[in-house]
């Protein structure tokens, strides 16, 4: 018999929530190449994806595909070591199952790490971006099909996806360590294929600051859960058309391997405010 998308999480979350003790409040997707961002954290079990019920297969390279039951500093947090693209083949449903997942796992607060590309010159190379807004250019949402009550109403608000008081207190943590930060606007597209030229102009005509292919749905799902969310990028590279140098996805990875204990230690000092605001 078909299980219908409860029983699925039910199933989930019993194997995530395996061991005692362990209440999660707060929970961290990593980008491409940012699994570093764990070693801040005190670890309790790794669970891999392949083991976990109803989970789809992480096949994006930098994406280990492994969950981490972390705990720091009074809070337990999920950090999610990998995640799903629409590119990989994926309904926008499947991309944000996890997401959906949270909300029975006591999850309040979510952060969201990516790699971007830059629409303007005024960013460089390794900066780490607070999000304050995003454009789903994507053509699609994982809100589509019938709405069930237990995860929101059917028209959320989205004026507020990326909680004021998380970004102004990141960009706060990011300047007390001397960590090169910038507040923008996420331009959300499907890929895989990296931007046109032309693409790139009318992107930043639009209104979009950074460009990437992921985060939307994400924030979406939090958003009509009415999670807390917190959104953390970093430039791995500029977008074609602002410079002449060709991209690569292995340019991304290294980038975010250098880049990846800047968004650690401004999540770590979250943690402490997230408890302390009340966001769990």
């Amino acid at each position: 018999m078909k299980l219908n998308i409860f029983q699925r999480i039910q199933e989930t979350r019993k194997t995530i929530l395996s061991i005692k003790n362990f209440k999660p409040a707060i929970a961290v997707i990593a980008g491409s190449g940012l699994e570093k961002i764990s070693l801040e954290f005190d670890m309790r079990k790794v669970i891999k994806y392949s083991k976990i019920p109803h989970f789809p297969k992480a096949t994006a390279p930098g994406h280990a595909g492994e969950l981490l039951l972390c705990s720091y500093r009074g809070g337990d947090l999920l950090i999610f070591n990998g995640r799903f693209h629409y590119y990989e083949g994926l309904s926008p449903q499947d991309v944000v199952y996890p997401v959906r997942v949270m909300k029975f796992l006591g999850i309040k607060t979510l952060v969201l790490t990516a790699a971007v590309g830059a629409l303007k010159k005024k960013y460089r190379v390794g900066d780490v971006i607070v999000l304050k807004d995003h454009i789903d250019f994507t053509g699609n949402s994982p809100l589509i099909g019938s709405n069930f009550g237990e995860f929101g109403k059917r028209f959320p608000n989205m004026e507020n996806v990326y909680d004021y008081s998380l970004r102004r207190k990141a960009l706060d943590i990011a300047k007390k360590f001397n960590i090169k930060a910038k507040d923008g606007v996420y331009f959300g597209v499907s890929g895989p294929a990296y931007e046109t030229p032309a693409s790139v102009k009318a992107y930043k005509t639009l209104g979009g600051d950074v460009v990437g292919m992921s985060v939307v749905y994400e924030a979406t799902a939090a958003a009509h859960m009415k999670f807390n969310t917190l959104g953390l990028a970093y430039v791995s590279n500029m977008a074609h058309g602002i410079n002449d140098k060709p991209l690569s996805h292995e340019e991304v990875l290294a980038v975010g391997k250098k880049v990846s204990g800047s968004l650690a230690k401004i999540i770590k000092h979250m943690v402490p405010f997230i408890v302390d605001k009340g966001a769990l």
